[in-house]
């Protein structure tokens, strides 16, 4: 939910997130993604949101590349900006710190990982990124 609790997220198992007024529940962006998603938060500082999940743990082990990571989309512009790996199961918790400078992230794996942004992170202008489409 946003500080002004205008908004909230939902993750789900269908590969997306959805930000919805808390009123209403009315849908105002939908993020997608390629694989289920468990956890989602919002940035108090900046307009992003972090996604987390991964496959299910029991195709973890039968294929190549396991697809579990953290991801940083822009909200606004609805555009992935980064990605975090360091777990070894799905992602099932994520919540940003209270200042925004960093986030938590619990996974099913059964580690809990404190994650701060460097500098650069607060440097990026999002409007000056370039995309390849």
């Amino acid at each position: 939910m946003t500080d002004d609790k205008l908004f909230c997220l939902s993750a789900s198992k269908d590969f997306t997130v959805k930000l919805s007024t808390s009123d209403t529940l009315e849908t105002v962006k939908t993020l997608t993604t390629d694989r289920p998603v468990n956890a989602a938060a919002i940035s108090s500082l900046r307009n992003h949101v972090i996604l987390g999940g991964g496959q299910e743990a029991k195709d973890v082990t039968t294929t190549q590349y396991a697809k579990i990571e953290a991801r940083i989309f822009h909200l606004v512009y609805e555009q992935e900006i980064g990605r975090v790996k360091g777990h070894f199961g799905p992602i099932n918790t994520l919540a940003f710190q209270p200042d925004g400078r960093g986030y938590s992230s619990g996974g099913e794996d059964g580690v809990i990982r404190m994650h701060k942004f460097p500098e650069s992170y607060y440097d990026f202008e999002f409007d000056r990124f370039k995309f390849d489409k």
